[in-house]
């Protein structure tokens, strides 16, 4: 059995999948302060009376680290930079206590400058009376030799209670996105501990030892453990399990557009051929551009349950949420409420929806009826424009999904399908205005969490060769190792590839289940005089995201039932 569980910004969904199906779904009320008590409650309640035995897996997916990051909630986390010559590390700047520090290593990864260790002393004296308790430390080539990265954290390490090395957070060359990138992981860490730890007590506390593990924004999961070291990696984990929950439901040799539509936000997503599109240089998020693998997605304040008011005579939707619909005892209208009046929806008391609207439509001299219609025609083109807009941004530069490159490739969606709550009601309204043709992704209601459930367990590994000092490398990974003046791409592809194996199985991967990939293999020639002196060797692979194996029959069955 698989639990999948989605915490959104309205409702926590949580599903209990097993060969057989989708067992049993449930919904709490999710309370954005007190996130992990809405976890814990979803899986008590779709736990009960279950035997912990038979789950072999939750995967839990979290607007967290999003919101803390997005709200601007995060604690002060110290960063020492070392760059040498080159850009100034300055306009690298993430914060007041920003350290850039001597000590330099070139692009093939050999010291020209040390570190000053007694520079690193007195910075940390400096910041721990500051109260910091994180550090990221980033070096400019650190992908291509570490030594100056985890020479600095030694000196740090019995001062400060977490440190981030940026060849650990990523191995990719982008210096500026990585020091973005291991100060966001510094900066979530507090808040996602915590949570971690709540999550790890309360279900111990209940008997229940369940293995536990986070979607992250490529779609992917990794191991609830694992994320202590890689906290930032859960960002945007919320729009990827809706556009996982839709990948076995879009149209083969097609671009589908995928829309979840919850009480708060909404959420898109776009799939080309059934494989999500994807974001391969990394999330972009509030200020901050990083190197965390996302799938291109985009998230909107305007959802059902978006306060809608006039402004001026006008119609103004969102994005403020201040309560559920007035058709569920709420205070303010909603598209809810204008949903409510112009269709036969059960579960709510259509009468109070009516009394919500009159005002306004009083105040704009129109029926409720055509009020209705104005809401629901607007928040239906507001969500179409969005698209617009993502679809615009993904062809403004090579679109990629999942599994490759698509060259020249144009996304031009001829379908959408729509998730969340409110999913059958939005659908006919959407077709109308977009003239494509509109689907429900089956399970709409808890779609997101079945796609959380269903995620493979991913991962990858970036690996560097240099023929001519012989050496070879993945920092990331803390390997090393000599070679010979032979060793060429294909070589350094089949170590890749071990590597990624054990990495993923210690994940928790399917080891039976295992489809790697190439993902980047470059390799150049390099040149003294006038004679080549030896290869300098790049290369990425990676488990490729999708669906676990074994379950195509749930997939079938959710697909009829």
């Amino acid at each position: 059995m698989i639990i999948g569980l989605d915490v959104g910004g309205t409702h926590t969904d949580a599903v209990l999948l097993d060969a057989g199906g989708l067992r049993k779904d449930i919904k709490v009320l999710t309370d954005p302060s007190d996130l992990f008590h809405c976890v814990l409650s979803a899986l008590e309640a779709i736990t009960e009376n279950l035997d912990p035995a038979k789950i072999q897996r939750i995967v839990l997916s979290t607007t967290l680290t999003t919101n803390a990051i997005v709200q601007n909630n995060l604690p002060p986390v110290a960063m020492i930079v070392s760059s040498g010559p080159g850009i100034d590390p300055e306009f690298f700047r993430t914060g007041t206590h920003y350290f850039a520090v001597a000590g330099s290593i070139d692009h093939r990864g050999r010291e020209i400058e040390p570190i000053n260790p007694a520079e690193i002393n007195d910075i940390a004296s400096h910041i721990k009376k500051d109260g910091i308790r994180q550090v990221g430390v980033v070096g400019k080539f650190s992908v291509r030799n570490p030594a100056h990265e985890i020479e600095i954290s030694g000196i740090l390490q019995p001062h400060f209670k977490k440190i981030f090395m940026g060849h650990r957070v990523s191995g990719d060359l982008n210096f500026a996105r990585r020091i973005a990138t291991t100060f966001l992981n510094a900066a979530v860490y507090p808040l996602h501990k915590q949570f971690y730890l709540a999550v790890q007590n309360s279900l111990a506390a209940r008997g229940l030892r369940l293995p536990l593990r986070l979607l992250k924004a490529d779609g992917g999961n990794m191991r609830f453990e694992a994320s202590i070291d890689y906290p930032a990696q859960t960002i945007l984990s919320g729009p990827a399990a809706s556009a996982m929950g839709a990948v076995a439901f879009g149209r083969q040799q097609e671009d589908t557009l995928v829309l979840d539509i919850g009480g708060t936000t909404t959420d898109m997503a776009l799939l080309i051929d059934r494989v999500p599109a994807l974001d391969p240089v990394g999330i972009e998020l509030a200020s901050y551009k990083t190197l965390i693998r996302s799938l291109e997605t985009l998230s909107i304040g305007l959802g059902a349950d978006s306060a809608v008011e006039l402004k001026d005579g006008k119609i103004s939707i969102g994005p403020q949420r201040l309560g559920p619909a007035m058709a569920y005892g709420g205070n303010t209208p909603t598209p809810t409420d204008a949903l409510f009046v112009l269709q036969d929806i059960t579960g709510g008391n259509r009468g109070k929806a009516i009394d919500g609207l009159k005002p306004l439509a009083q105040a704009r001299g129109v029926k409720v009826e055509q009020l209705a219609s104005e809401i629901i025609d607007m928040t239906c083109r507001q969500i179409l424009s969005a698209a617009d807009r993502l679809i615009e941004r993904i062809n403004s530069k090579p679109v990629y999904t999942l599994q490759e490159l698509q060259e020249d490739y144009v996304v031009r969606p001829q379908s959408i399908l729509v998730l969340g709550g409110p999913a059958p009601q939005f659908a006919p309204y959407l077709e109308v205005i977009s003239s494509l043709r509109v689907g429900v992704v089956p399970r709409w209601e808890v779609a997101n969490a079945i796609g959380a459930a269903l995620a493979r367990t991913t991962c990858d590994v970036i690996f560097f060769a240099d023929t001519e000092q012989q050496v070879a490398e993945a920092p990331a990974e803390s390997f090393d190792c000599r070679i010979d003046a032979d060793f060429d791409c294909d070589a350094a592809v089949r170590q890749a590839f071990e590597l990624l194996r054990t990495k993923a199985i210690a994940c928790g991967a399917n080891a039976q289940h295992l489809e790697m990939e190439v993902t980047e293999a470059q390799q150049f020639n390099m040149v003294r005089g006038f004679y080549t002196t030896g290869k300098n060797i790049r290369v990425r692979v990676q488990v490729r995201p999708g669906l676990i194996h074994g379950y195509d029959d749930v997939i079938a069955k959710l697909a009829t039932s």
